[in-house]
């Protein structure tokens, strides 16, 4: 999953991101409202960490932007404010969940696996193709329930082609999803990932559809 941050304080920034990324998803982060629009506005992703005290535009400011420009990716705000109005505020702007600081980073992983899982095509975090069970919250794939060791990108990329099972996936999308928004997103390499991944999995798995990208498949699907 990809991931905004938005939080203008660094040291909770730096801890959001570590631990979102650590939980396999690809983050970005923002330390103003106005950067956070920007991204929110012209970027994809699958959910949005918010804070509200945000400098240059706050974050109800940027939060209601977005609804009214129809991004619809789940937002989870965070404040310093514990009043129920704040509550109510964020929520009549668009938000979709509300966690008052200080909270246990535990809480906010809880709560966007929450969000994630509400989505029509993430409605698990847990998927399944053929003998390959991957499960996001714990970080791990198991074929014919042996585990699987793959490295950081090679996980990423194998959780984008399960999500969107039987879907042709380009490489410039596979790019996208998979790189930060300020890393080099060099599409080649999204080839590279997916040949040592075949080398991993049962034969037959990832297809190439020439001209267009990849899909996976169980074993043994003819292709459509």
């Amino acid at each position: 999953m990809r991931i905004l941050v938005v939080e203008d304080e660094p040291t909770l920034c730096t801890q959001l991101v570590q631990a979102i990324a650590g939980a396999g998803h690809t983050v970005e982060s923002a330390g103003d409202g106005v950067q956070a629009h920007y991204l929110g506005d012209v970027e994809s992703f699958d959910a949005v960490v918010l804070d509200l005290g945000l400098p240059r535009l706050d974050g109800l400011s940027v939060l209601r932007r977005w609804r009214a420009a129809g991004r619809n990716m789940p937002v989870l705000i965070l404040t310093a404010r514990g009043g129920w109005q704040d509550k109510v505020a964020g929520m009549d702007a668009g938000a979709d969940d509300y966690l008052a600081k200080p909270f246990h980073m535990e809480e906010l992983l809880a709560r966007l696996r929450a969000l994630l899982r509400r989505l029509g095509e993430h409605a698990s975090a847990q998927w399944q193709c053929g003998p390959i069970w991957l499960d996001t919250r714990q970080a791990r794939v198991l074929v014919d329930g042996r585990a699987l060791a793959l490295t950081s990108h090679e996980f990423k990329l194998l959780s984008l082609l399960m999500q969107r099972k039987g879907e042709v996936l380009s490489r410039t999308e596979l790019a996208e999803r998979l790189y930060p928004q300020d890393s080099e997103r060099d599409s080649n390499t999204i080839e590279v990932f997916v040949g040592r991944l075949r080398k991993k999995l049962p034969g037959g798995c990832i297809e190439t559809v020439r001209g267009l990208g990849y899909r996976l498949a169980e074993p043994g699907t003819a292709p459509a």
